[in-house]
């Protein structure tokens, strides 16, 4: 099982994760923001769901891969590593949206959460991050590697529901402040970008 040092870090960068506000949580605002907090909330559950499906996917990836090779392991993990640096660096560097409304009509709650289960799922962007991501705090040593995956994978669904729940709920002000302060929306990606850095370099140093 998960040893609790591991744990503790892996929901600490979560949250930095899923509370800074990203693609997900702007997404959610703009939604909530154009067609209200249901709909925002509807929003943020068909992203969970999609992001259920990745953690069934890597899961099924990684686990396969461990059990054939320790080769491969090694070279996903350090592709992983190229991968979460090469986001980070696109983090920093892209810009930032201004108008969180531009293009958003309202729509119902339920074609609210079926567009964002569809965009999740089919963006290739997600499935690479979670096979990259995930594998960092998996130790084979302890135990069952599908349970570990699975662990993970759930930990970051339910943190990520949460956030975009709070967010939805606090859209209209959450949407005001972010289109009066576009420097936030700046930073944010400057210190998402950070974070994603530091964990493909970690990964890349990490031992199996």
């Amino acid at each position: 099982m998960i040893d609790t040092t591991t744990m503790i870090a892996y929901v600490m960068i979560v949250l930095g994760f899923v509370f800074i506000p990203g693609p997900a949580t702007l997404l959610t605002v703009a939604r909530a923001t154009s067609s209200g907090a249901k709909v925002g909330i509807a929003t943020g559950a068909g992203i969970a769901a999609g992001d259920v499906v990745h953690t069934v996917m890597a899961i099924a990836g990684v686990s396969a891969i461990i059990a054939t090779s320790a080769v491969l392991f090694s070279i996903i993990k350090y592709a992983g590593a190229a991968y979460l640096i090469y986001l980070g660096i696109r983090a920093i560097l892209e810009k930032a949206p201004l108008d969180l409304t531009r293009g958003r009509q309202p729509i119902t709650a339920g074609k609210a959460f079926h567009q964002a289960v569809i965009a999740e799922v089919l963006n290739p962007k997600t499935a690479l991050f979670f096979l990259a991501f995930l594998p960092q705090f998996v130790k084979p040593e302890n135990g069952s590697v599908v349970l570990q995956l699975s662990v993970l994978g759930a930990v970051f669904v339910l943190l990520g529901l949460l956030s975009t729940m709070i967010f939805a709920l606090g859209a209209g002000s959450l949407g005001t402040f972010l289109r009066r302060h576009p420097a936030v929306l700046k930073w944010q990606g400057k210190v998402v970008g950070g974070i994603y850095c530091a964990l493909g370099v970690r990964l890349a140093l990490q031992e199996r």
